[in-house]
């Protein structure tokens, strides 16, 4: 009955026009922000934060429009990621192995469609999980100490061989670049620069959407140049747009599978949606197995990551309400935002201030059905992106992705340094060695770093301590099965193919 009565505040306060008025606006705005190639949701929200201040907005306000952009810019990530094959932002990256792939089979509408769907469905459960589970789940949180996150990592990096690529090597490799690039900076505990080359300009590290954009962005132009327009990526031929049904319910249990392991990975600290989609792709390939056509353009492909990462954007909020600790780099924004407000998040905020949290939860709710309607009637004009010619898209998406690199910078260094990416990019596809595992590698390097070095300080340099819990085990285990399976089954499935052949 509480959470009725709470809800109905809630929902008293969400409904209110001018309120109602913010999170539809935050709909629209996230969305055009997640669409753009490097700004993602934690950009965009922190570009917005002056307006929540220019405007006079109070704390409910504030949240509502904020979450609402971040909500958005998880389903806008998916538009370009589909059409272009260019990762709106970080966990947009996993939509593009089997997005792009139906986008060029003429079913772009169909995969925009779905994705939408998918978005809705793992993000309205999130937002249900929250409003029923965030004080019991915020407590799987303080069962993952630096030993069981840098094995989760682990796990992440010893199964990119069966995600991006056939060789495993190769995606091995593609890592340890990523990783190698992640270490770039000063040192957070001796303070001492690290590969820096005496560059001062790198001494704060490299900026992973400067990567994304290099590496996807970039790397494009170059391979346009190099075809002089024939062949170009972005020229895919469209049929009829229409709702896919058929697709929608062969993958509703992917959507639900997909969504839970989003929301478990977004409550985690850190972890973050780009981890929720990983895992919800490789959980729904793993359970397809090698017959399952991942990476070719399966429906399955697209809705796991969507509903993984929109699931995840929505358990982030949960550390962040119930322990103030923020579990994305968007929740980490927001957490600045409402110190900023004189809130501070924590277990007593729901007692304190009800109005906040049931309010934002209520115009979440509101703010899912309001994205859905606008996303799936608006597909024909995302669609449309594709009609306009190379030449003349091309140079737009490099326009845009150097002004946006520049306005959150504003330093020159970044903008050569987007170029260099490209060009890197630009090799490493010439020598299919895939890109997506160098970006997961800068995003989550510093990550895992940090989780290595506070098990080493908190055992005395005990290795062994990495392997002291049945949770750090476990995932070891899963890791290294992660990493040999791929191997045997690949050569498994080969054998009886070239006995039919």
């Amino acid at each position: 009955m509480d959470i009725l009565s709470n809800l109905a505040l809630g929902f008293s306060v969400a409904l209110s026009p001018y309120t109602l008025f913010l999170a539809i606006c935050g709909c629209f705005l996230g969305t055009i922000i997640g669409a753009l190639p490097g700004l993602g949701p934690s950009n965009g929200v922190a570009i917005l934060i002056p307006i929540t201040f220019t405007l006079g907005l109070d704390a409910t306000s504030a949240l509502v429009l904020m979450t609402s952009v971040y909500y958005g810019a998880m389903y806008g990530g998916r538009i370009s990621s589909i059409l272009l094959n260019i990762p709106g932002d970080e966990p947009a990256l996993m939509t593009t192995l089997d997005g792009y792939p139906m986008a060029k089979a003429g079913r772009a509408g169909d995969a925009l469609v779905l994705s939408g769907v998918a978005s809705f469905v793992g993000a309205l459960l999130a937002t249900i999980g929250l409003m029923l589970l965030a004080p019991t789940l915020a407590r799987v949180a303080f069962l993952f100490g630096p030993a069981e996150y840098f094995a989760l990592y682990m796990l992440a990096f010893c199964t990119l061989g069966g995600m991006a690529s056939n060789n495993q090597a190769k995606a091995a490799l593609a890592a340890c670049i990523g990783l190698g690039i992640a270490m770039i900076g000063v040192d957070s505990s001796s303070g001492l620069p690290r590969m820096t080359g005496g560059n001062l300009h790198l001494y704060d590290g490299v900026d992973f959407l400067v990567a994304i954009v290099g590496l996807f962005a970039i790397a494009e132009v170059f391979f346009f140049i190099e075809s002089h327009g024939k062949g170009s990526s972005i020229g895919v031929k469209l049929d009829k747009v229409r709702i896919p049904w058929k697709d929608i319910l062969s993958t509703k249990w992917t959507m639900l599978r997909a969504s839970g392991v989003g929301f478990v990975a977004g409550i985690l600290p850190g972890a973050g949606a780009s981890l929720g989609s990983f895992l919800a792709y490789m959980t729904e390939k793993s359970i397809a197995g090698p017959k399952g056509g991942f990476g070719t353009g399966v429906a399955k492909g697209v809705a796991a990551p969507e509903a993984g990462n929109n699931a995840a954007a929505g358990g982030a909020l949960v550390p962040m309400l119930t322990l103030g600790v923020p579990g994305s780099g968007t929740t980490a924004v927001l957490l600045a935002l409402l110190m900023t407000l004189n809130i501070t998040p924590g277990p007593t905020l729901f007692t304190d201030r009800p109005e906040v949290i049931w309010g934002l939860i209520a115009s979440l709710l509101i703010a899912n059905v309001v994205l859905l309607l606008m996303n799936v009637p608006m597909v024909k004009i995302f669609v449309r992106v594709l009609m306009v010619p190379a030449w003349v898209l091309l140079p737009g998406v490099t326009m845009i992705s150097f002004v946006g690199i520049y306005s959150l910078s504003g330093s020159y260094f970044d903008l050569l340094l987007m170029i260099g990416f490209g060009i890197l990019g630009y090799f490493l596809r010439k020598l299919d060695i895939p890109t997506v595992p160098v970006i997961l590698g800068i995003l989550l390097g510093g990550n895992m770093e940090d989780a290595l070095r506070r098990a080493m300080t908190l055992s005395d340099g005990d290795v062994t301590y990495l392997f002291s819990s049945p949770i750090a085990i476990g995932l070891w285990a899963f890791a290294i099965a992660g990493f040999v399976a791929p191997m045997f089954l690949r050569g498994m499935l080969k054998k009886p193919q070239r006995i039919t052949d």
